[in-house]
């Protein structure tokens, strides 16, 4: 009898040679179970998406009430929606005056497209400011300004007009100049590593980018609700964008993305041309449902986000080893950094045999990611901690 591992080869286009293959069952919390019921740490979020856990209660109503009521009726912005509504009014709630408007899509990708667009269109101008290492997405657009050619060159030629600059590097900002529309980048940078601004540098880009008449592009895809602390990145370093990309973690675990800025940027969407952005299915009502649900369990709940640097702390006092290098990051976004890259391949193969689900940068190899639900429990920490340090004992070189 042929089987779904056998199928999932035949019929769903690969990403890679080498996908993981677990069948999973189904997910609470932090735990993943396969057909068999063996548990797994999800140590991934599944990449920074699921910040709340799998099924929480208050999600799943959320999505089974209103797919009850509705699901998808017309394209985006055309029907008055409540769950769009609602959101977005959250959404204003939390952020700067000048973040109140919120153009739903549904993914990161998306987001950072359509900010592009929003940016390009508003200011006039042709040139974009990105860089080196970061990641922002793989349609067309966001992979233009990724910071790494190895996974451009093949797809070229790529939108024009793009300037690669150093991330911590203030002599390079001194490209972002009159014909930039704008400047992107992320505050934490993730597939590099998990690199932190050093102290003032996302100042200086906000400086130049007032200077200039730029526009300020923050991607929080990965580092909004409550990775790193605080509701969003940008909080902790003083700076406010422009236009915010948010995905990932913004739909409870549903597909969903967005980009903020003011409504006076956002309308130059609506005219010259009409439907100058546009998509079927973005901010779909499931989905702002989930989006909803999610960030009022955060900004009702204190003790979630209060307790992230907790959980970090306690990451970092547990995970002390020969073969750890450094741990670096934020909140519940870290990167362990082994000796070597041999070391984080043999990680991965044997911490996934003892149910730990972590995973690489994309442009990194010596450090593996740490990143879980932010609901984890001490308990749950300390337990994959244990895990982690026995894997490390049988991988090491020395």
């Amino acid at each position: 009898m042929i089987s779904s591992r056998q199928f999932f080869l035949r019929y769903v286009a690969q990403t890679s040679d080498f996908p993981q293959m677990l069948e999973i069952d189904r997910a609470d919390g932090i735990w993943l179970y396969d057909l068999h019921g063996k548990r797994y740490a999800d140590l991934v979020s599944g990449i920074s998406v699921s910040n709340l856990g799998h099924g929480h209660p208050e999600i799943v109503r959320a999505v089974s009430e209103q797919a009850e009521k509705h699901m998808h009726l017309m394209v985006y912005g055309e029907f008055i929606q409540s769950p769009q509504v609602q959101l977005a009014r959250l959404l204003a709630e939390q952020l700067p005056d000048n973040l109140d408007c919120t153009y739903f899509v549904n993914s990161g990708s998306e987001a950072i497209d359509g900010a592009l667009k929003l940016a390009r269109r508003y200011t006039g101008r042709p040139d974009v400011a990105c860089f080196r290492n970061a990641y922002h997405g793989g349609t067309t657009g966001a992979l233009s300004i990724i910071g790494d050619e190895r996974l451009k060159n093949p797809f070229r030629p790529l939108v024009p007009g793009i300037k690669q600059l150093e991330f911590n590097d203030s002599e390079s900002l001194n490209r972002i100049d009159s014909r930039t529309a704008c400047v992107v980048v992320e505050p934490i940078q993730a597939e590099a590593g998990i690199i932190l601004p050093r102290e003032g540098f996302l100042q200086k880009i906000r400086e130049k980018c007032d200077e200039t008449g730029a526009l300020l592009i923050l991607d929080e895809i990965q580092t909004a609700s409550g990775r790193t602390g605080p509701l969003f990145a940008f909080e902790s370093y003083g700076v406010v964008p422009d236009i915010l990309a948010l995905a990932k973690s913004l739909g409870g675990g549903m597909p969903l993305g967005a980009f903020i800025a003011s409504s006076r940027v956002q309308s130059v969407l609506r005219r010259n041309p009409a439907l100058g952005h546009i998509t079927t299915f973005g901010g779909h009502p499931v989905s702002c449902a989930a989006g909803l649900a999610a960030l009022k369990v955060l900004t009702g709940d204190k003790s979630i986000l209060e307790g992230v640097v907790q959980k970090e702390n306690l990451f970092r006092e547990k995970l002390v080893h020969p073969d750890i290098m450094e741990i670096r990051g934020k909140g519940l976004l870290l990167a362990v950094e082994l000796r070597n890259p041999e070391q984080v391949s043999r990680f991965m193969k044997k911490s996934l045999e003892r149910g730990i689900i972590s995973d690489q940068f994309l442009f990194y190899d010596r450090a593996f990611r740490i990143s879980p639900p932010l609901t984890i429990s001490k308990k749950e920490i300390n337990e994959v901690c244990d895990v982690i340090l026995k894997v490390l004992d049988l991988i090491s070189d020395r």
